[in-house]
């Protein structure tokens, strides 16, 4: 592939592809946005990624495990640091 074919925004300085960060969305979000995170990531669509969800937390209970893992251990877009790390460093601020 020839790099000047890519759009600007794909590839970095060295030509190398930029690295994807998973992340929690904002924009497309009814929750926390972890479903809209995950088919941003996957690039999937989002729908899709709110059906197996629902369907591993009716079927399983799996699913409502991993979803607020996945709130407390994902950042959210414009984040460095999870909410969970949050909650952990305002603990830690408060015993202090």
């Amino acid at each position: 592939m020839n790099t000047n074919t890519a759009d600007a925004g794909s590839a970095a300085v060295n030509g190398q592809p930029e690295a994807r960060q998973l992340r929690r969305s904002g924009d497309d979000r009814m929750l926390a946005g972890v479903a809209g995170g995950i088919a941003r990531y996957l690039n999937a669509d989002v729908t899709l990624v709110r059906v197996i969800i629902a369907a591993l937390a009716l079927f399983t209970g799996a699913g409502v495990a991993l979803y607020v893992a996945a709130w407390l251990l994902i950042p959210a877009d414009g984040q460095d640091q999870p909410a969970a790390a949050a909650w952990a460093a305002g603990c830690r601020d408060r015993i202090r």
